[in-house]
């Protein structure tokens, strides 16, 4: 069965049969599979009355562990955005009743973020049902092909630098 970077592919080739494009077989599908999965998952986290970063903001306070709490830098930094748009996603989940600015006791300059009870329930609930979809996305691989398929992708990032949570 041929994809749709097998007809790009054979076009390059019948083009320029001089350059060998293997490189654009993995980058394009790996291009094309991040535009479907991030349409498959806008779309769950849409039936779940969430945006999907809203889900990231959730999830990355809650694998934070209690108190569930981030600085607002440590949280930028988790969310890969300017500090502008972290500013605005905090104030969209603050008027929803999902998290909540504290000051910091011994450095009243910084804030910590943290979950409310109300965004606590909500990650938590929601986070069973997104591996369950994540599952789904993923069930045309047998299991020792999502073990190969994860190495070789983590070999990749490291290979390029992205070697921790930043």
């Amino acid at each position: 069965m041929a994809d749709a970077v097998d007809g790009i592919l054979a076009q390059w080739k019948r083009e320029r049969p001089d350059l060998d494009v293997w490189p654009m077989g993995v980058i394009g599908r790996i291009s094309r599979l991040q535009l479907v999965l991030n349409r498959e998952l806008k779309e769950f986290f849409a039936r779940q009355g969430l945006e999907s970063w809203e889900f990231d903001v959730l999830a990355t306070l809650r694998r934070a562990g209690e108190p569930y709490e981030l600085t607002a830098g440590a949280l930028l930094k988790a969310a890969m955005v300017t500090s502008g748009a972290i500013t605005n996603r905090i104030d969209r989940m603050e008027s929803r009743g999902l998290v909540e600015r504290v000051r910091d006791a011994e450095d009243r300059r910084s804030v910590r973020i943290r979950l409310t009870p109300p965004g606590l329930s909500l990650v938590d609930e929601v986070v069973g049902l997104h591996v369950v979809n994540e599952a789904r996305l993923l069930e045309a691989l047998e299991p020792g092909d999502r073990d190969r398929l994860a190495g070789l992708l983590r070999t990749l990032l490291e290979s390029l630098g992205d070697t921790s949570m930043r």
